[in-house]
């Protein structure tokens, strides 16, 4: 594994996926073998900058929930009702829990809970009384993120002290895993969601979620995750053996994908297992292999924009991979399209204009929504928009304006492009890209 490839790999994620950035790291043998970096990241070591991890967070609750058990206090196949009896899924399995299997709902009712403040254990509670189950148990998988945060409670009721204080003093300090905490502490990234269409980036809000946060609210960092990732592949003396390792990582009926609070993706005919995580502004994912301890991390600061799935295969692979220019935030879209970005019909056949941003400037690309490719490119010259890549390539878009100065509706080369499909109000003369 060059360096050079695993810095491609990142250089690769980071413009393809429009990341503002990205810190990443492999494991060999459960160390870390490397970590780089790509965008614009805060501190001078990348692998010590905190980024939000999401659902990674549940690979910690579900150690507590298996030390608890290793302990002698619950059993996995305990109802919820033992240690959280008020709960509107009291008869639902602490196995089911983690397996996703119980048949609730994946999220609590109420705002979305991720971007809102969060609520305490008593509101959550009250307002999920068991009625928005969707399956009955074991009927199929189900991901559900407010079934880990009653494993959580469950953690908590059973050790007498928050779930996280159980995780930071049970599992993270024996891991000497000091850089992931319940809070962000510097140096740490901001979390982004980058605009569709213009390419702007908007500040999300780092909410603690309360008493939803043991299915998302950890932060961490590459370093500490690569201590994980040795973890979940050979198992710790103070934390948990590796037999119990196993067993978490075995594929739970009915869902292959899936073993007990872990993830689990295909390689050379065996699984990795880790996580995936997401919350507003952040995208992680954390994989290993249980028998070699070789594995990937990586962790970025945009709310979407990482196939976190496919990271894997990436970092731990051995194609060529080719880097395309940096992707960098648009400060500024230029007044000539402004108002133009959005989806536009071409006849019935969609197009989206967005703006892109490079270290070399910025264009306007044209991509067809039914053949998801790139048609045309353009850049603003003098005032005029003018085809610089495609069948347009030379031609000028043209913007037409009502009275009123409203855009309505684009001409290049008389192909015109409409807010609507085959807009009356606007003469269509033809054309056809393949003519």
């Amino acid at each position: 594994m060059p360096d050079s490839r695993l810095q491609a790999c990142l250089d690769h994620l980071q413009a393809e996926g429009r990341l503002p950035s990205i810190v990443g790291g492999v494991l060999l043998g459960g160390d870390l073998l490397w970590s780089g970096a790509a965008g614009e990241v805060t501190g001078d070591d990348p692998a010590d900058v905190q980024y939000r991890i999401g659902s990674i967070t549940k690979t910690l609750v579900t150690a507590a929930v298996l030390r608890c058990r290793a302990d002698g206090l619950l059993s996995l196949d305990d109802p919820l009702g033992r240690f959280v009896p008020e709960s509107g899924y009291a008869h639902a399995s602490v196995r089911s829990l983690l397996a996703h299997t119980s048949g609730m709902q994946s999220e609590p009712v109420g705002s979305w809970w991720e971007r809102s403040p969060g609520v305490d254990v008593r509101t959550l509670l009250e307002v999920n009384d068991g009625s928005g189950a969707v399956a009955g148990a074991g009927e199929y998988h189900h991901y559900s993120n407010l079934g880990f945060a009653l494993l959580g409670e469950t953690v908590a009721r059973i050790r007498g002290a928050s779930w996280w204080d159980v995780v930071a003093s049970t599992i993270l300090a024996p891991l000497g895993m000091t850089r992931t905490t319940y809070h962000p502490q510097a140096p740490s990234a901001q979390g982004y969601s980058v605009g569709h269409f213009s390419g702007t980036l908007t500040r999300e809000p780092h909410q603690d979620t309360g008493a939803m946060a043991p299915a998302g609210q950890a932060w961490s960092t590459v370093a500490d995750l690569a201590r994980w990732g040795r973890f979940l592949a050979f198992g710790h003396p103070e934390v948990l053996d590796v037999e119990t390792i196993r067993e978490a990582s075995h594929p739970a009926a009915p869902a292959p994908e899936y073993g007990l609070g872990v993830r689990l993706v295909p390689w050379h005919g065996r699984f990795l297992v880790g996580h995936t995580g997401s919350m507003p502004g952040f995208v992680a994912s954390l994989f290993v292999d249980p028998l070699t301890g070789d594995g990937s991390v990586v962790l970025a600061n945009a709310t979407t924009g990482l196939d976190t799935d496919g990271v894997p295969a990436l970092l731990l692979g051995s194609d060529d991979v080719v880097a395309p220019p940096p992707w960098v935030p648009t400060r500024a879209v230029p007044d000539e399209v402004a108002d133009l970005l959005g989806v536009w019909f071409w006849g019935n056949t969609a197009f989206e204009l967005r703006w892109h941003t490079d270290r070399s400037g910025g264009r306007l690309e044209v991509h067809s929504l039914a053949l998801q490719n790139r048609e045309d490119v353009f850049e603003v010259r003098d005032g005029r928009i003018v085809g610089i890549e495609g069948y347009h390539r030379g031609e000028t878009l043209h913007v037409v304006r009502r009275d009123d100065g409203s855009v309505s509706h684009l001409d290049c080369a008389t192909f015109v492009y409409t807010k609507v499909p085959y807009d009356p109000g606007v003469p269509i003369p033809g054309g056809h890209p393949t003519d």
